[in-house]
C-alpha cells in the first residue's frame, strides 16, 4: 500500500514537473525573437544627434522650458520616471514646453530594441538617439553643473537663463514641482 502511495505521489510530481517545463518553453517561445512581432518601419527612424546637436538643445535660451531627460532601456529607474514624464507632455499641449529624451543605449540596439521600446512606452515621438561613447569631458563640463555622465537618468530643465539639474530618478511630484517653478 505504501508502494502505491508512494508511486501515486512520484507520478503527480513528475506531472508536475512536466506541466511547468511546458509552461516555461511557451513562455520562451513567446519572447523569441523570431516570434516577436516586427516594428513598424516609422518606428525605426528614430533621429540619431551628435553631442553637438544634443548641446544646442540644451542651450537653447528663449521663453520655451526644454526638459531634457537621458536615459536608457535597460535602466530600471528611467523606465519607473516615463510615466511622469509622459503625463506632463499630455498636460502641458499647447505650452511652451518641449520634452525630449535621449537614450544613450548602444547602437547596436537603435533599430531594434530602442524602437520597440520607445513604442511600447509612448515616447518615440520625444525620443532621440545619441551615441554616449561620443561625450567626452568637455561634453560635461561645458552643459552640466554637476552631471558627468556617471550615471542615468539624468534630467536637464533650461530656460532662458534659468537651468535645473535632477541625477537620479525624478518622482512625478518632483518633477511637477520643477516644471511649475520654470512656468510661473
Amino acid at each position: 500500500m505504501k508502494n502505491i502511495i508512494l508511486s501515486t505521489l512520484v507520478l503527480f510530481a513528475l506531472a508536475a514537473c512536466k506541466k511547468e517545463s511546458e509552461k516555461n518553453n511557451d513562455a520562451a517561445a513567446a519572447t523569441d525573437s523570431a516570434s516577436v512581432p516586427e516594428t513598424p518601419s516609422s518606428a525605426t527612424s528614430l533621429k540619431v544627434l551628435t553631442p553637438d546637436h544634443i548641446s544646442k538643445i540644451l542651450n537653447n535660451k528663449n521663453d520655451t522650458l526644454y526638459v531634457t531627460n537621458f536615459f536608457a532601456t535597460w535602466c530600471g529607474p528611467c523606465v519607473k520616471e516615463i510615466p511622469h514624464f509622459k503625463s506632463k507632455i499630455e498636460e502641458l499641449k499647447g505650452k511652451p514646453v518641449k520634452i525630449t529624451f535621449v537614450s544613450l543605449d548602444q547602437k547596436d540596439i537603435w533599430t531594434t530594441e530602442v524602437p520597440r521600446f520607445t513604442a511600447e512606452h509612448g515616447i518615440q515621438d520625444y525620443t532621440v538617439l545619441m551615441d554616449g561613447q561620443l561625450m567626452n569631458a568637455d561634453f560635461y563640463k561645458t552643459n552640466f553643473k554637476q552631471w558627468d555622465g556617471g550615471a542615468i537618468p539624468f534630467t536637464f530643465m533650461r530656460k532662458g537663463d534659468k537651468t535645473d539639474e535632477t541625477l537620479g530618478m525624478i518622482s512625478e511630484d518632483m518633477l511637477t514641482s520643477k516644471i511649475n517653478s520654470f512656468l510661473k
